[in-house]
C-alpha cells in the first residue's frame, strides 16, 4: 500500500514539474507513511487571496502526517485547469480540491472527477450538485453588508467608487449586485465610477489616479479586495486627496493584510472572506476516513471589521480556545410542530443526538404558531439555557425576541428553516437544506423527462405561506422552467405542508382543469400523498396520467414510488440532530460557526426506488 502511494507521489511530482506547477513543499510527500494523497487544482496564484488559501492548506496538512498534497496552478486558463485535473486523476489521487477558474467551463471535469473520487469545490461553485462538498462565500450577502456599511458612513450622501477584480466573474457580479442593491435605496449616494483592477494593487493604484483627475469629489472607495483598496489609498495619498474613506474585502492578518490596514487607519473597514483552505483539509480528512454527517455546502460568515472592533477581533482570534466542561450544556429547542412525517423524523433525530452528545435538551413544540415559538424562546432566555435553536414557522417577525437573546448573551441557531432579520448577527448559523436548489432539482427532473407535449400544465402545491421552504422551492422551480416555455404553472395554492391540505388543493385544481393537468409539483411528500388520493378519487392514475414530483424523500414517498403513484422525490434530509449538536459544542468551545451549513441530499425516482429504499434511515 505505502509503496503504491510512494510511486504515485513520485509520478505526481514529475507531472507537476513538467507542467510548471510543482511547489518545493511537495518534496515532503515522499514519506513511506502516506495514506492519502490530495490534489489541489488552483485557478491561479496571481491573486493574493489564493496564495493565502494555498498557505492555509499547507499549514493544516502539516497536522496530518499521513496526508500529502500536490498543487497545480492553472494560471487563469480553464483549458489548462481541465488538463491539470485529468493528470491528477490519472495519477490516482484520493481526493480533489479545486477552485475553478470558470464555473461553467470546469463543471464537466468536476462531475467526471466526482464519479471516481470525492471532490471539494472552493470559492467558485460549479453548476449542479456533482461534488462532495462546496465551501465558499455568499457574495451577494457580502456585497449587501458592504453597501450598508458605506451607506452608514455616508449619512449625508456622497460619491462612491467601486474597484472590482477580473471582469465577468459570477462571484464578483453577485458581490457587486448586492452592493448596488443596497446603495440604490439611497438617493443621496451615487456610484460615480466602477473600474477593473484584476486583484492587482498596482493596477488599482493606476486606475485610482485616473479617477482622481476625472472626479474631484470622491468620498468612499469600495474595493473587492484589501490589496486593491491599498493601491487606491496609495494613489489618493500621492494625489493629496485627503478625506477619502477606503473599504475592502478579505480581512487577512499579517503584514499589509486587511486587519493591519484597518488597525493603522489606512482602511476604514474590511469584511472577512475566508478562503476555506484550512476547512477543506479538515473536511477532506473526515471524508477520506468515511466520517458521517459531512455537509454539502459550507458558507463561511463574513465579519465587519472597523477601527472600533479590530483589536477585539484580533484578540479573540489569537486567544487559545477554552472549552467549559465543568457543567452539562443545556439546549433549548423550539420545534415548529409535527405537521408531517419529515418533521417527526427531524424531531426524533434532534432528541436522539442530544442524548448521544450528553446535552440536556429542553424541547417545545409550537403547533405551527409563531407566537408560541416566541413564547418558547423567551422561556429559554428566562431559564438561562446555554444555546437556543429553533425551526421557524415563517421568515419574518423574529428580530425583537432574538435581540432579547443577544442581550442575554445566548447564541441562537436556526435549524431547517431560515429567517430574514434586519441584523444577521442575531443568529450564529443556519443548519439545513438548500431549499432553492431543491426546487431547481425538482424542475430539472421534470425537464429531463422530455414529456411529449407542446404544452405541459403544472399544478404547484405550496407549503406554508411565508415559510422559507415554500418561498425558495417555488423560486428555484420557477428559475429552471423559465428556460422551457412549454412548462406552465397553471394553478398554485398552499396546502400548508399537510396531506389533508394537499388533497384539498388538488381537488380544487382538478375541479377547474381536470384532464388538462400533466404534472403536480408538491413542496413536500405529505401534500403529494394527498394529491395522489385526490387524483384517484377523480378517476385518473397518479404517476401515469399525471406525473408527480415532490420534496422530502420520506418512507411514505418511497412506498408511493414503488407502487408507481409518485414519480420522483427530491431529498430534504431531516436528520439534522448530529450536525446541530456538533454546532452547539463548537459554540461552547468559543469557535465561530459558518453562516450556513447545508446538508447533503439526493434525488430519487420510481425506477430505482426499491433499491434506494433499502438504504434509507427515515
Amino acid at each position: 500500500m505505502f509503496k503504491v502511494k510512494l510511486n504515485m507521489i513520485v509520478l505526481l511530482m514529475i507531472v507537476t514539474i513538467l507542467t510548471g506547477c510543482y511547489h518545493p513543499s511537495n518534496q515532503a510527500a515522499g514519506s513511506d507513511q502516506v495514506k492519502f494523497v490530495i490534489g489541489v487544482s488552483q485557478a491561479n496564484l496571481i491573486e493574493p487571496w489564493r496564495v493565502i488559501m494555498n498557505e492555509e492548506i499547507k499549514e493544516e496538512v502539516l497536522k496530518h502526517p499521513d496526508v500529502k498534497i500536490v498543487f497545480t496552478d492553472a494560471v487563469q486558463n480553464s483549458g489548462k485547469q481541465i488538463r491539470d485535473v485529468e493528470e491528477l486523476l490519472e495519477a490516482g489521487i484520493d481526493l480533489l480540491i479545486i477552485s475553478p477558474n470558470d464555473s461553467a467551463e470546469l463543471t464537466p471535469i468536476v462531475a467526471k472527477a466526482y464519479k471516481k473520487i470525492p471532490v471539494i469545490v472552493l470559492d467558485r461553485a460549479v453548476e449542479g450538485y456533482a461534488y462532495t462538498l462546496y465551501i465558499g462565500p455568499d457574495n451577494k450577502s457580502l456585497g449587501k453588508e458592504a453597501g450598508q456599511y458605506i451607506a452608514d458612513l455616508l449619512r449625508n450622501g456622497g460619491n462612491v467608487v467601486e474597484i472590482q477584480g477580473p471582469a465577468g466573474l459570477p462571484s464578483l457580479r453577485e458581490r457587486s449586485a448586492g452592493f448596488r442593491e443596497v446603495l440604490g435605496q439611497y438617493n443621496n449616494i451615487k456610484i460615480v465610477a466602477t473600474v477593473i483592477a484584476d486583484w492587482q494593487r498596482d493596477k488599482a493604484e493606476d486606475e485610482m489616479e485616473k479617477l482622481l483627475q476625472q472626479y474631484p469629489k470622491i468620498d468612499v472607495v469600495f474595493a473587492h479586495s484589501d490589496y486593491m483598496a491599498l493601491g487606491a489609498y496609495k494613489a489618493a495619498k500621492k494625489h493629496g486627496a485627503d478625506g477619502i474613506q477606503f473599504v475592502g474585502v478579505d480581512g487577512f492578518s499579517g503584514p499589509n493584510g486587511g486587519l493591519q490596514l484597518v488597525e493603522e487607519g489606512i482602511l476604514e473597514g474590511t469584511f472577512t472572506c475566508l478562503t476555506g483552505g484550512r476547512e477543506a483539509i479538515l473536511y477532506a480528512v473526515d471524508i477520506l476516513n468515511h466520517e458521517k454527517g459531512i455537509p454539502k455546502k459550507i458558507i463561511p460568515r463574513s465579519n465587519k471589521i472597523t477601527r472600533y472592533n479590530v483589536l477585539e477581533y484580533l484578540k479573540a482570534a489569537n486567544e487559545p480556545r477554552k472549552e467549559n466542561r465543568s457543567k452539562k450544556i443545556v439546549l433549548g429547542f423550539s420545534q415548529l410542530g409535527a405537521e408531517s412525517d419529515w418533521r417527526r423524523a427531524n424531531s426524533q433525530s434532534i432528541k436522539n443526538a442530544a442524548l448521544e452528545a450528553g446535552i440536556d435538551l429542553v424541547f417545545l413544540e409550537a403547533d405551527q404558531k409563531q407566537e408560541k415559538q416566541i413564547q418558547a424562546i423567551r422561556s429559554f432566555i428566562t431559564q438561562g439555557v446555554d444555546v437556543i435553536a429553533f425551526s421557524p414557522v415563517v421568515e419574518g417577525g423574529w428580530d425583537e425576541v432574538l435581540e432579547e437573546a443577544k442581550m442575554a448573551e445566548i447564541p441562537v441557531l436556526l435549524s431547517d428553516r431560515a429567517i430574514k432579520p434586519d441584523d444577521n448577527s442575531l443568529y450564529a448559523t443556519f443548519i439545513g437544506s438548500d431549499f432553492l436548489e431543491e426546487g431547481r432539482r425538482a424542475a430539472r427532473w421534470l425537464v429531463e423527462k422530455k414529456i411529449a407535449s407542446q404544452s405541459v400544465n403544472v399544478i404547484e402545491l405550496e407549503g406554508t405561506i411565508d415559510s422559507a421552504p415554500a418561498i425558495d422551492r417555488k423560486k428555484g422551480f420557477a428559475e429552471i422552467i423559465a428556460n422551457y416555455p412549454q412548462f406552465q404553472v397553471i394553478y398554485s395554492a398552499s396546502g400548508d405542508f399537510t396531506e389533508v391540505g394537499g388533497q384539498d388543493m388538488m381537488k380544487a385544481a382538478l375541479a377547474i382543469y381536470g384532464n388538462q393537468i400533466h404534472v403536480v409539483y408538491a413542496h413536500n411528500d405529505d401534500m403529494a400523498l394527498g394529491a395522489i388520493k385526490a387524483i384517484e378519487e377523480y378517476g385518473l392514475r397518479p404517476g401515469k396520467d399525471i406525473l408527480i414530483v415532490s420534496v422530502d424523500a420520506t418512507a411514505a414517498a418511497f412506498k408511493a414510488m414503488m407502487a408507481g403513484k409518485l414519480n420522483s422525490t427530491v431529498e430534504c434530509n431531516p436528520l439534522l440532530g448530529p450536525q446541530l449538536m456538533q454546532a452547539v459544542k463548537s459554540l461552547m468551545a468559543g469557535r465561530q460557526l459558518p453562516m450556513r451549513i447545508i446538508t447533503s441530499e439526493g434525488v430519487f425516482s420510481a425506477e430505482t426506488a426499491r433499491q434506494d429504499y433499502l438504504n434509507r434511515r427515515y
